[in-house]
């Protein structure tokens, strides 16, 4: 179940107990309808809260996951997610087609890796090191970047770092390239072994669905077969 499915989940069964609860409270008990519509309230956030922790427990269960790994994998993609907008603003800051072109592609690995890492939590330990380390360094490199490139003087050492810099986040590019490899690593190996299967199940089946070899009338009649002896 998606992020948008299980929020309209919550509050779709939060806000029925909610209207359910206002006036019982305040035509029933008579409290008052500032401490009915608070006592509402609260049975809305108590009932969305124990919704929203239940989902957290059922798909961690779902993962094979502990509650506590699961939650660290949660905030390290809330993060990321939040670093790759921080990528995406440098756009647009210098007029550059090949840097553009170079912010782009990391930006489309880093949400590949994002969006296969939420779709299957697991995979987040195949791709560690850019979770940790390799999306901060894209990010500090394209900052420095643009740094650079925006100072009014083009001394001939500037242009060196400046180069120096593209070189290095086109090497960049590769190593999140091999994270991305990693993070598909088993989907490739499982679309391999469905093929496989598949396969293999294919050939079982033409080899039952192969005529067997048919008789004719003839054959097998011993009257047929028996020669006319001539008498002398």
């Amino acid at each position: 179940m998606k992020p948008f499915e299980k929020f309209i989940m919550r509050h779709g069964i939060s806000l029925p107990i909610m209207t359910a609860v206002f006036p019982v409270l305040y035509l029933g008990a008579e409290i008052g309808i500032i401490a009915s519509g608070a006592v509402a309230a609260g049975s809305y956030i108590a009932s969305s809260s124990t919704i929203k922790q239940f989902q957290f427990s059922s798909d961690s269960k779902r993962f094979h996951m502990t509650r506590s790994e699961y939650k660290h994998i949660r905030i390290q993609l809330k993060e990321a997610k939040a670093k790759i907008k921080q990528l995406q603003g440098h756009y647009y800051r210098v007029r550059s087609i090949s840097y553009y072109k170079q912010i782009r592609e990391m930006v489309r690995i880093s949400q590949k890796i994002v969006t296969h890492v939420q779709q299957n939590p697991r995979q987040f330990y195949l791709a560690e090191p850019f979770f940790y380390s390799h999306l901060d360094s894209a990010l500090e490199l394209t900052e420095k970047y643009t740094l650079l490139v925006g100072q009014p003087i083009k001394d001939k050492e500037l242009k060196i770092a400046l180069q120096d810099t593209r070189d290095t986040l086109g090497s960049m590019i590769g190593v999140m390239e091999t994270d991305l490899k990693k993070v598909l690593s088993t989907d490739v190996e499982q679309l391999r072994m469905e093929l496989e299967y598949a396969q293999m199940t294919l050939e079982k089946h033409n080899t039952q669905a192969l005529p067997m070899p048919t008789q004719t009338d003839s054959e097998g009649d011993m009257e047929n077969d028996r020669k006319p002896i001539n008498s002398k």
